[in-house]
């Protein structure tokens, strides 16, 4: 077991670490429409690429899910084969969202050391490939929030 302190200092590690393994810009927020971004999650069980639609509007949120869910088969087929579509996803604040991700098959633990660069390389090929998805159908999404 770790103490609270311990763990935050492996937390800040491993992210410090692949931060410099992959010194890159990520889209994350960026995507220039509120509440839809891309995380990477990162935890004792699991590592996860997603793409979170969290609006308090709930019609909004409705909108932005239908339309990713349209080009779901092109997702799937082109960018990230193993893609999981989660309408009703918990987070651990208790709030309810939307979230499209991609789970890290091998073995993790944030708490262990020797499982993060298998990690690592997955965030990096899983976030390009929802990069490249949202950029090649960003306005197609965009249209959701401008009927």
């Amino acid at each position: 077991m770790f103490s609270k302190e311990e763990s935050a200092q492996l937390r800040k590690e491993f992210w410090t670490s692949f931060g410099k393994s992959f010194p890159r810009k990520w889209l994350l927020y960026n995507t220039k429409i509120k509440d839809f971004n891309f995380k990477f999650v990162a935890d004792k069980k699991q590592a996860l690429v997603c793409l979170d639609i969290e609006s308090y509007d709930r019609t909004k949120n409705e909108l932005l899910y239908g339309q990713v869910l349209e080009l779901k088969s092109i997702l799937i087929e082109d960018y990230l084969p193993d893609i999981i579509f989660d309408d009703i996803y918990l987070l651990d604040t208790g709030k309810i969202i939307h979230r499209i991700y991609v789970k890290y098959n091998g073995k993790f633990n944030i708490h262990d050391k020797n499982t993060w660069q298998g990690a690592y390389l997955f965030f990096n090929e899983a976030m390009h490939q929802f990069e490249e998805f949202y950029e090649d159908y960003e306005d197609f999404i965009k249209q959701a929030i401008y009927l």
